[in-house]
């Protein structure tokens, strides 16, 4: 037997299976683009990722003596594989069964953050066990060992605190935390720690450096997130998830890991895709969401001012009535149908209004909810086909022509101050539910949104407040359409 042929088999063996997993994983991604292919596109992303660990293993556990002209398996690397797979795959299975899908938020920032300590923690070991059979380091491996500990580090504390702020933990904040020279001192700590990291570079005798950055890098995060307010999330997670997949990548380079490598590019290019996306979204630049709280401007106008003798409650019973001479109705929902858990319902009245033959979709703002696409997964759970889930771009030129806009817990993404230059969400795109011939507006009250300042849309002519908790509302609703 020629060993050494044999190996070489093996490597492209290797090879051959990290690249048909690289492609499984941009497939997988394309397919997640559309929401009628996105299950598919995560199913065939899971099975790239099965097969890229299976073939790490095959390449870490399978060894080929050349010299000695023997096969030898290294049995840790399989136990490691076993009982891996099977925790994470229990956990895995747990997590998405038992997350309710008004947590589906947190979740996402929870993987973020687990994404980015297992990134650094596989550096800093392999980068130790490195040093410890005193290998010859190049530097690009050392370079990409500090960015793995540095960005890793940053995503893990930095994920943790979103998570805190949109679960609405007392002890993270929800509104941005912010100090005197707050920017001063994180770039100064940011800048330490990229020194630190450059003369870890130029000395690597110790494992010491790279556990300090670790450590500047959890402080970093920490403060990176905490002085962003939780209407900014749907951002920070994107970016926090393009951070994971940038602290993968640059441990697949320290491993020379290939698989690694195309697969945290991929994540850390679409999360940033997806970040500019979002920020386009709030008519805001990326260091304006990071350093600047939310929004720019300030706003003249006092809530009195605009809500004085102005605001026109109604019933579901009149509501229904409404319904009921109506063609087409548009319906928007927010984070509060989110909360309410008033997507059922609301899919109960579509069903019913469909039914008698009244046009009814969907307008969805980018950053609805929590999370890039939070309102879209709600409501297909609730099988409401896609092509009724429709963007900001192709249901505003629509508003003109419906006869009712219903505004199920959303606030400023619907809020006409953003036409105004001094607001605070000034420029914001917003979806044009004012122009609709009714709008009704479904709140517990006339509280501001996330941006902290009261929506004139309130007291227009056209609306018409339906107060109350969302699921409950809709209810009623349903039950005096169908009693008319």
């Amino acid at each position: 037997m020629d060993y050494q042929t044999l190996e070489a088999t093996k490597d492209v063996f290797v090879a051959l299976l990290y690249l048909v997993s690289a492609i499984f994983f941009i497939v997988g991604i394309k397919n997640l683009a559309k929401p009628k292919t996105a299950s598919r596109g995560n199913r065939i992303g899971a099975t790239g990722m099965f097969l890229a660990i299976v073939t790490a293993f095959i390449d870490f556990g399978l060894v080929v003596d050349v010299q000695n002209e023997v096969i030898t398996s290294q049995f840790q690397y399989w136990y490691i594989l076993v009982i891996a797979v099977s925790l994470g795959a229990l956990v895995g299975v747990w997590a998405a069964l038992g997350v309710k899908m008004t947590g589906m938020p947190q979740m996402v920032a929870i993987f973020n953050g687990l994404g980015g300590g297992a990134s650094l923690l596989v550096a800093g070991v392999y980068y130790g066990f490195e040093l410890a059979r005193q290998a010859t380091l190049d530097v690009p491996m050392l370079v990409a060992t500090v960015l793995s500990g540095l960005i890793g580090a940053v995503t893990l504390s930095g994920s943790f605190i979103a998570y805190g702020k949109l679960q609405g933990l007392k002890i993270v904040p929800d509104k941005p935390v912010t100090f005197t020279g707050d920017l001063a001192f994180k770039l100064i700590l940011l800048v330490g720690l990229l020194g630190l990291g450059a003369y870890m570079v130029m000395t690597p005798d110790t494992t010491f450096w790279y556990w300090l950055i670790v450590m500047g890098g959890l402080v970093l995060g920490i403060f990176l997130v905490v002085g962003i307010g939780g209407a900014d999330m749907p951002v920070v997670i994107s970016l926090l998830n393009s951070y994971s997949g940038i602290a993968a990548a640059a441990t697949g380079f320290v491993l020379g890991n290939i698989v690694l490598i195309i697969a945290g590019s991929l994540v850390g290019a679409s999360g940033i895709i997806l970040t500019n996306i979002m920020c386009k979204a709030m008519n805001r630049s990326l260091l304006n969401v990071l350093f600047g709280g939310f929004g720019g401007g300030t706003t003249h106008t006092t809530t009195d001012e605009i809500y004085e003798g102005k605001v026109t409650s109604t019933s579901a019973d009149e509501v229904a009535m409404i319904l009921e001479s109506a063609q087409r109705v548009v319906i928007v929902p927010g984070y509060g149908m989110a909360v309410a858990r008033a997507a059922t319902p609301v899919r109960i009245l579509t069903e019913a209004l469909e039914k008698a033959g009244i046009e009814v979709v969907f307008g969805i703002h980018p950053v609805a909810g929590r999370m890039p696409g939070h309102m879209n997964v709600l409501l297909a759970e609730e099988n409401i086909p896609y092509e009724k889930l429709l963007d900001l771009d192709t249901v505003n030129p629509t508003f003109a022509q419906t006869d009712v806009a219903i505004v199920l817990g959303a606030n400023d993404v619907v809020n006409p101050l953003a036409r105004e230059k001094d607001s605070a969400i000034a420029g914001m795109p917003i979806l044009d539910v004012d122009k609709a011939r009714t709008c009704v507006v479904i709140k517990r009250s006339l509280s501001p949104g996330f941006a902290g300042i009261p929506n004139p849309l309130f007291a227009n002519d056209n609306t018409l407040m339906l107060f109350g908790d969302g699921k409950q509302v809709i209810e009623d609703l349903v039950k005096a359409y169908k009693e008319l």
